[in-house]
This record gives structure tokens, C-alpha cells and sequence, in this order.
């Protein structure tokens, strides 16, 4: 069910790709190890750019766009399945005929063409068609940075913004956590609200590192919850 609410949900696939590169980056950073995935920060940015692939202003509405603008359909066609190509050239090849009808034609065939082309891309990646969103949308600042680091040659700044955003994550699961560590074993009342604390701290550092790992396409562990569960409440018995 959460694979595929998240197929369903582009936020949580951009939510995934950054989680990625920033852990991955942070660890090599503080325990001065190498790079555990040097070739990371490719896929994680065509991630992001899948992420707004549905908007007017997006990567494959404007490729697709210049597809028209020049006559050359291999613009867009990277964005689609091989087996999807027979169907975007069909559509690419009515489009053209269509747009020589006049303005109003013209319009209507771009935007056939547009829809097309998105709804296919996103077919490919098992994420519903729900239309084309207008320019300009609210992509939080992740979107929009990773879009200016291809543009300027440099991912550093995305590097910095996202490892500012996972490090204050950790730190508010962590003191949280801290903060009720230290209970009379007989206070159970006290016990419980440690584990409600320790038990987010704990899955929220294994998401970032299962995600990491394997590369931003798989899902959260399920496995490993019981047994943290059961490390907090065998450390709640044993605290005085």
C-alpha cells in the first residue's frame, strides 16, 4: 500500500530522491569515509525532475514544446519508453498537421500533443495521469535548485540546502528522544512517552539510510520495526 501511495504521490517521490543524496553526502561528510555512491547525484536529479513532469513549465512539457517549435520529435522522446515511441511519433506527426489549420487549431493540437506526452511519461513510472498543472506551481525550494544545478554545472547549493533540512530532522527526532530518556523504571507512564519518542527517532534515521542505499527507488523497511520497538521497551525496564 505505501509503494503505491508513493507511485500516486510525486511529492513523496521527490521526498525520496533528496533523503538519498543528502544522507549519502552526510555520512561521507562527518565520518570522513569515501563517497558510498559517487554516481548518486545523477539519478536523484532526473528524480527531481520527474517530480514536476506534469506542469506547463516542467522538463517534459518543454521538450516537447520545442519538439514542435523545431519539427524534430527527438526532443521529447527520451522521456518515453521504447515501446511508448510509436504512440508519442503518431500524436507528434497529428500534432503538425493539425497546428497548419490555424491559431485556435494550433492550440488545441500543442496541448494534445502536451497531454500525450505526459500522460505516457507518467504511465511509464505507474503514477496516474491527472492532467497538466499550470506554470509556475509551488515547488518548495528542493525542485527549483536542483533544476538551477544542472543549469550552473554544480549541485553544491542543493547539497547544502537539503543537508541543512535532514540535519534538523535528526536533531529535532533526537532531542526529542533524549529529552525523556532518563525515567524511574517504575514511572511507566514516563516509559511510554519515551518509546513514542525513541521509536520515530530510530525509523526516521533507517528511512534515510534505507533510502540511501538503495539508490531512492525502493520502499521503507518494514522490517527491523518490531525489533527496534522491542530494543526501546527492553531500555525503558532497564532504566532507574
Amino acid at each position: 500500500m505505501l509503494k503505491t501511495l508513493r507511485l500516486s504521490n510525486r511529492l513523496m517521490m521527490l521526498a525520496l530522491a533528496l533523503l538519498a543524496i543528502v544522507t549519502e553526502r552526510v555520512i561521507s561528510y562527518y565520518f570522513g569515509i569515501e563517497r558510498l555512491l559517487p554516481g548518486l547525484e545523477g539519478g536523484v536529479l532526473l528524480a527531481w525532475a520527474i517530480g514536476h513532469c506534469d506542469t506547463l513549465d516542467g522538463p517534459v512539457v518543454t521538450l516537447a514544446r520545442k519538439a514542435l517549435e523545431t519539427g524534430n520529435v527527438n526532443h521529447v522522446l527520451p522521456w518515453v519508453r521504447p515501446e511508448d515511441e510509436h504512440e508519442i511519433r503518431h500524436a507528434f506527426d497529428h500534432a503538425l498537421s493539425v497546428r497548419k489549420l490555424g491559431p485556435y487549431a494550433r492550440e488545441l493540437a500543442d496541448t494534445h500533443f502536451f497531454e500525450t506526452v505526459v500522460r505516457v511519461h507518467r504511465a511509464s513510472e505507474g503514477a496516474p495521469y491527472t492532467g497538466l498543472k499550470p506554470a509556475g506551481a509551488d515547488l518548495g525550494p528542493a525542485v527549483p535548485a536542483a533544476d538551477k544545478a544542472l543549469e550552473d554545472g554544480s549541485v553544491e547549493t542543493v547539497v547544502k540546502l537539503l543537508t541543512d533540512a535532514v540535519r534538523a530532522g535528526v536533531q529535532r527526532h533526537f532531542h526529542a528522544a533524549m529529552s525523556r530518556r532518563h525515567f524511574a523504571v517504575d514511572d511507566v507512564a514516563a516509559g511510554r512517552e519515551y518509546v513514542e519518542a525513541y521509536v520515530p527517532y530510530v525509523h526516521y534515521v533507517e528511512q534515510l539510510w534505507d533510502t540511501a542505499t538503495s539508490a531512492a527507488h525502493g520502499h521503507f523497511p518494514e522490517h527491523g520495526v518490531h525489533e527496534h520497538e522491542h530494543a526501546a521497551h527492553e531500555h525503558a525496564a532497564h532504566v532507574h
